[in-house]
């Protein structure tokens, strides 16, 4: 179980702007209830991971309050990226560096006597500074907050923006387009804001503060590296145990693409000892069952609105839980992103002002951003807020058509996309695939085919079904069958 950030914060950015990193916002409850949940969760054979935000803090944090009135060169500043500007007056940016958010990544300070100060680096939002990992004292810093949610018995970490730590050192210009993706290099040269070598040491020391500890502790990384062989580094031996595969998740829906990314990822981890780990949705993507609807089904718009084009919502499910059940039968670790067991779509057609995400105003509303992935899910079909809360008011507006995703409605209905969940984790657990090998029996331009195990799992991209193999015994299908062939965009698991 991976809870995103509970920390205090302004909640600049759904609480990735941290304040305070050994406490709760009151918002979600205190460290006592923190403690409890843990706890119960543990009682329940869960274990718990818990986001690290270590690539910047928030402008609300004591570090970075310390820092604005602080001179240049001081010990409060050095913990951040500030500099000087460029321009005969310093009222240009240090560089030309681009927030991912949208709009340029420096933010000019104004010192004590009201004069126009320094320049400091955010990557992402304006309060969300970057902190300047070449500071031992920041090194020190996370590596007692690391003790401190282990000594509170969290069995691991999720690190956000794992390749983001370690800038370039002389802070180069980068004129090509901002990408939190790592892999476009231009001229064989690496975007100087990702991917620097100097984030491996600092996951060295992590992992020795881990393995000091009883019991097995993880550490998940946020790394949009590619190509695989740059994201396998992350887990080497000594590093982390894991890092979202978000080359498999931006893949298009073809039997070529597919076969490509999935054998490729295999082989990079292998090449190092470690599991792959698959990924279709999370809290910065278009839902998969709304983006595999898209007309270039896999492509990656930064959010959906009203008047963008919609996806084809019996399409983007269908393959949705094709997908799900390719994935599922792979071997390695599988992420699922809260609400898409239920086959949720991304809220397209959320009104512009209940908007949160920063990207939204950053962008000079070009780019929607992340929220409709965000919206609270549906428990109950005729409760308040789908049973998120006492009333009607979610922290994000959930759509009408949602009732008929709710948990309520799925739970104990054969076909239904939340029970083809449970099925599919229980005979992936009874089988034990995600610890299997795979071994390919076709990859054309219609139809995969592997097997994990005794399973043999067909997915079907064509547009002519495809027989079941005489004798086979189907044991789990992403959707019905036609007179014993799978149809177009359906997945089935096969014993025989």
């Amino acid at each position: 179980m991976w809870l995103s950030p509970f920390y205090p914060s302004p909640q600049a950015d759904a609480g990735y702007d941290v304040a305070d990193y050994r406490d709760i916002d009151p918002l979600f409850g205190t460290l006592a209830d923190a403690d409890k949940l843990i706890a119960e969760a543990r009682s329940r054979g869960l274990r718990v991971i818990v986001d690290l935000v270590p690539n910047h803090t928030s402008s609300a944090h004591r570090w970075f309050q310390a820092a604005l009135p602080a001179a240049p060169g001081s010990p409060e500043r050095s913990r951040y990226v500030f500099r000087d500007g460029r321009g005969p007056d310093g009222d240009q940016p240090p560089n030309d560096w681009q927030s991912v958010f949208g709009g340029p990544a420096w933010t000019r300070t104004v010192d004590p006597d009201g004069r126009p100060g320094q320049w400091y680096l955010h990557l992402f939002d304006t309060g969300q500074p970057d902190l300047n990992w070449d500071n031992p004292e920041v090194h020190a810093e996370f590596l007692d907050v690391l003790r401190f949610w282990l000594d509170r018995g969290v069995d691991g970490f999720r690190v956000d923006v794992a390749h983001g730590l370690v800038k370039q050192a002389d802070l180069a210009d980068w004129q090509e387009p901002q990408e939190i993706l790592s892999g476009n290099e231009v001229d064989k040269q690496r975007p100087p804001m990702w991917d620097q070598e100097g984030v491996h040491e600092i996951y060295r020391q992590w992992r020795q503060v881990l393995d000091s500890y009883p019991g097995e502790r993880v550490l998940v990384a946020e790394a949009w590296v590619e190509p695989a062989e740059r994201l396998a580094r992350y887990v080497r031996p000594d590093e982390m145990h894991q890092a979202f595969n978000f080359e498999y998740l931006l893949a298009a829906w073809t039997a070529p693409a597919q076969y490509a990314v999935i054998t490729r990822s295999l082989e990079a981890t292998d090449s190092v000892g470690a599991p792959t780990t698959w990924v279709l949705s999370n809290h910065d993507v278009v839902r998969h069952a709304s983006r595999l609807g898209l007309p270039v089904a896999g492509g990656r718009p930064n959010g959906i609105g009203i008047g963008d084009p919609q996806p084809d919502a019996a399409l983007g499910l269908r393959r949705a839980r094709a997908a799900t059940l390719l994935m599922l039968a792979l071997p390695g670790s599988a992420y699922l992103y809260q609400g898409e067991e239920l086959g949720l779509p991304e809220h397209t057609t959320m009104p512009d002002e209940a908007r949160q995400d920063p990207t939204w105003a950053r962008s000079g509303h070009t780019q929607r951003g992340r929220d409709g992935c965000r919206v609270p899910i549906p428990w109950e079909a005729d409760a308040p807020s789908y049973g998120f809360g006492p009333t009607d008011a979610s922290w994000l507006p959930q759509p009408a058509l949602w009732a008929e995703y709710a948990l309520d409605r799925q739970r104990g209905v054969p076909g239904s996309t939340y029970e083809l969940y449970r099925t599919a984790l229980r005979l992936r657990r009874a089988h034990g695939l995600g610890r299997g090998t795979l071994e390919w029996l076709s990859s054309g331009d219609e139809v995969l085919t592997f097997r994990n195990g005794e399973l043999t799992v067909l997915t079907n991209f064509g547009d002519a079904p495809v027989p079941v193999p005489a004798g086979a015994e189907v044991l789990a299908a992403s959707g019905p069958l036609d007179d014993g062939a799978v149809p177009t965009d359906v997945t089935v698991w096969l014993r025989g």
